[in-house]
This record gives structure tokens, sequence and C-alpha cells, in this order.
């Protein structure tokens, strides 16, 4: 059987933890800022743990589980 080939595209959006959890980026801050507040905006620059229920999905592209 071939070895398993971690998807490149969720390589480079998913981090694992120290701990093993899973981390991604948060969502909405690329463009159309100006009517975001900056308090939202702030919080959209740190790391956010994947949901649980993804968390399969996203181990199986990685090739880790």
């Amino acid at each position: 059987m071939p070895k398993m080939k971690t998807h490149r595209a969720a390589a480079k959006r998913f981090r694992f933890t120290s701990g093993g959890k899973l981390l991604r980026r948060r969502a909405f801050k690329s463009h159309i800022l100006e009517k975001k507040s900056p308090k939202r905006k702030r919080s959209f620059r740190k790391n956010v743990a994947v949901a649980d229920s993804d968390c399969g999905n996203v181990k199986r592209l990685l090739g880790k589980k």
C-alpha cells in the first residue's frame, strides 16, 4: 500500500499545537475592512481552535489519522 500523501492546501491552513489541538486562521480578515470595527479586526489576528466536528476531516487531510 502506498504512503498517504498530505493535502498541501490543508497543510498551509492548519497547524497542530504541542498539545495536539488544531489551529486555524479566522475568516473575514482579507477585505472590506473599513466597515469593521478595530476591536473586531484585532480579534481576527488570533488563531482559533478547529471545531471538534471538523477535526477528524482535517486530521485525515494532514495524514495524522
